[in-house]
This record gives C-alpha cells, sequence and structure tokens, in this order.
C-alpha cells in the first residue's frame, strides 16, 4: 500500500536523540503507529514497540525501576509506547529513561489527550516534544497525488472524510467509518470510571451533528439528550479530549452588540459526523451542505496551524438580534485579525458585514468559496 507522507515527519525527524521524549496526540485510527513506523524504518532493529493497551505492558511498567528498564530495553535505541495513557504512571516510566538512559529516544503516542497530557505534563516538564496528528489533510493529499487530483475528491471529503482507511479505500468508506464508529470512537470516554451513560453520550454526539455551523446551546442540548447543563459540558469537554470535536468561541472587541460567551462546535473528521447521522446523501440533494463546507474549511485550517509554536486564536462573530450579522471563521494573530466567511455556493452574493468591516476596519476579509478556498488550506 502506498504510504502518504505527513507533514509532522521532517520536524519529528530532527527532534530525534536530542535528549526529549517525542510525545504524538491524536484520534485513535489517524495514523500515528504507521506515521511513526515510517519514522523509525531507518532503524528498524533497534526500536522496541509496546502498546498500552495489552494488560501485561501495563502491568510491567507500573512500578518500573531503572534496571528494570535496562533488561526490557536491551541494546534497543528506540522505546516506542503505543496507546501510552493506558498506563499508569506513564510521565513517570518515561521520566526514568530520559534521565538515566538518555541515548534511548522515546516516542510515545496516545489518543486520549486529556490522560497521557496530565500523565507526562508534570515528570516530562522541560523533557518532551509535543506534536498533534490529526486525519489526513488537504495539504498532505496535494503533495501526493496533485493539486486537481485533490480537488476533484472534494464532496468524497465533506462526505465521508479523510482518515488514512478511508482515503486508501474509498469504495468501502461507509463500512469502514460504521466500524470506526462503532468501535473507536468513544473508546476513551467509556474507559472512564464511572462514565456509564452512553445513551446520554450518544445522543449528544448526534445532536451536535445536527448543528455544525451553527451556535450551541448547553440548556437546549441538555433538553435534547434529557440529562443536565452540567453534564452536556462534561461530555462536551470530554469529546474535545478525545478528539472528536473541537469548539469555537464568540469574538469581541469593539461593538456593544457583539455576542461574548458564545460557541460553535465542529467535527475532526466529516466522515465520523456524517456516520453519526448515518446520511452519506450526495452534496447536491443535502440541507446541510453549508455546515458541511464550514466545517470542512475550518477543520483543514486548524490542520495546518494546530503544531505551530504560536497557533492563531481561532472565533466565530455574531452581532445581538434582532438585526444579527454573521462571520464564519476569525484568526487574530499579534498582528492581525483576519475574517472569513465561507460559503458553498460559488453564485452565493455574500458580503462582510459592514458592521464588521467599520468596527475592525484594519481586518483582512475574504469570501471563500468551492473556487478559491485551495489558497486558504495551503500552507503559506
Amino acid at each position: 500500500m502506498t504510504y502518504i507522507s505527513r507533514y509532522l515527519e521532517p520536524d519529528i525527524k530532527s527532534r530525534m536523540f536530542t535528549g526529549k521524549a517525542i510525545i504524538v496526540y491524536g484520534p485513535r485510527q489517524c495514523g500515528k503507529t504507521t506515521m511513526i513506523r515510517h519514522i523509525t524504518n531507518e532503524w528498524t532493529n533497534d526500536v522496541l514497540w509496546l502498546n498500552g493497551d495489552s494488560p501485561d505492558v501495563r502491568a510491567e511498567l507500573d512500578r518500573i525501576t531503572v534496571a528494570r528498564w535496562k533488561l526490557i530495553l536491551g541494546k534497543k535505541k528506540i522505546l516506542v509506547l503505543d496507546e501510552a495513557q493506558r498506563v499508569p504512571n506513564v510521565g513517570l516510566a518515561l521520566k526514568l529513561i530520559t534521565d538515566e538512559i538518555p541515548d534511548v529516544q522515546i516516542i510515545a503516542s496516545g489518543s486520549s489527550s486529556f490522560e497521557l497530557a496530565d500523565k507526562t505534563s508534570e515528570p516530562l516538564t522541560g523533557r518532551k516534544f509535543e506534536y498533534r496528528l490529526l486525519p489526513l489533510s488537504f495539504s498532505e493529499m496535494v503533495a501526493q497525488n496533485g493539486l486537481l487530483a485533490e480537488k476533484q475528491c472534494l464532496e468524497q471529503r465533506l462526505l465521508f472524510g479523510a482518515y488514512p482507511d478511508i482515503v486508501t479505500h474509498p469504495e468501502d468508506s461507509a463500512r469502514l467509518l460504521s466500524e470506526l464508529v462503532g468501535s473507536y470512537l468513544f473508546k476513551d470516554i467509556y474507559a472512564l470510571d464511572g462514565l456509564k451513560k452512553t445513551k446520554i453520550l450518544d445522543n449528544l454526539v448526534k445532536a451536535l451533528a445536527m448543528q455544525v455551523g451553527s451556535e450551541v446551546s448547553l440548556n437546549e442540548l441538555a433538553s435534547l439528550t434529557g440529562a443536565d447543563r452540567k453534564t452536556v459540558e462534561t461530555y462536551i469537554d470530554l469529546l474535545e479530549k478525545t478528539y472528536v470535536v473541537f469548539s469555537l468561541p464568540a469574538y469581541s472587541g469593539n461593538l456593544r452588540n457583539e455576542i461574548k460567551k458564545g460557541k460553535k462546535i465542529y467535527f475532526y473528521d466529516l466522515g465520523i459526523r456524517n456516520a453519526v447521522m448515518g446520511n452519506f446523501s450526495r452534496i447536491e440533494s443535502r440541507t446541510d451542505k453549508g455546515g458541511l463546507w464550514e466545517n470542512y474549511l475550518i477543520l483543514e485550517r486548524l490542520k495546518n496551524t494546530l503544531n505551530q509554536p504560536f497557533p492563531p486564536q481561532r472565533f466565530f462573530w455574531r452581532t445581538t438580534a434582532p438585526q444579527s450579522k454573521e462571520i464564519d471563521y476569525l484568526e487574530k494573530t499579534a498582528e492581525t485579525l483576519y475574517a472569513w466567511e465561507m460559503k458553498a455556493n460559488p453564485a452565493s452574493k455574500a458580503k462582510i458585514p459592514l458592521a464588521f468591516r467599520n468596527a475592525y476596519p484594519d481586518a483582512q476579509t475574504e469570501i471563500l468559496t468551492p473556487e478559491n478556498y485551495d489558497t486558504f488550506l495551503l500552507p503559506e
């Protein structure tokens, strides 16, 4: 099978054997293990692979010592620990290697950012480089197949997303996504002690899928799911930390009637979103194509900027009723405010609201359609 290069590879390779652990976060099945195998291919005989999903591995590393590590590692120069968030005291276990066996390079991966980050943050302070890998990006696919070929796949990406297994087996996309949703989507959340209300979580994800591109109301979601507001808030937080959804806050600065506490929620993969809804209908027949288009562009932009040392702040913008105005996506850097309105129909006569232009005259603005979106998604 053809390997699709990931844009993180050169940077990760440059960090190898510099005395620090390499931590890679990302959704299950997004290609973390495949990428790590490709990166370490030149050291094949020097790599020890351990999987945190294995009870034997978890038991062995629970009370690991330096002497025990040396026995386990032997002459290996690289330790790869998959699903590291499943290992108790994983941060302390890896700290022993970075401090006492510095010639060994650690690469740890995890599908649950909150567990792995919490377990490694203090023990590995100043001893790690962190990366986030998401499903395949527009720019990675352009590098693989060329710009025109990837633009011709736009509907496929809007409907079935960009998980590597989906991209390489497009003929089987619906079945593979069904298995992914059924087997992996909530695995890390369900593994947490005390989280047994699976029906509420299922209903919440479906409700969020229905509201892509719209501002969400926690009270409304609570009513739809039969849960209280606090439970809904907790589950949304967990869905973000396990790379199912991400949120976009409202931007406010100069106007009194700007909303200040609103939130939109998008999916890290549109194939997952459509599988949750059970809807893979063609784009021209869908009533949600505007939300799909908005989610796609914001997600792909996120993939390009997520691992930057100082990524931009991300927002949407809206004023209050009765004459509400809105802009789909904003980025704020130290120097500039950027604003984009996103329209799935190239013939749409969209404009940046006058209220926004008057309030932020120095902001750079643009309308994005299927005719010009490629420049927005390709790294500068």
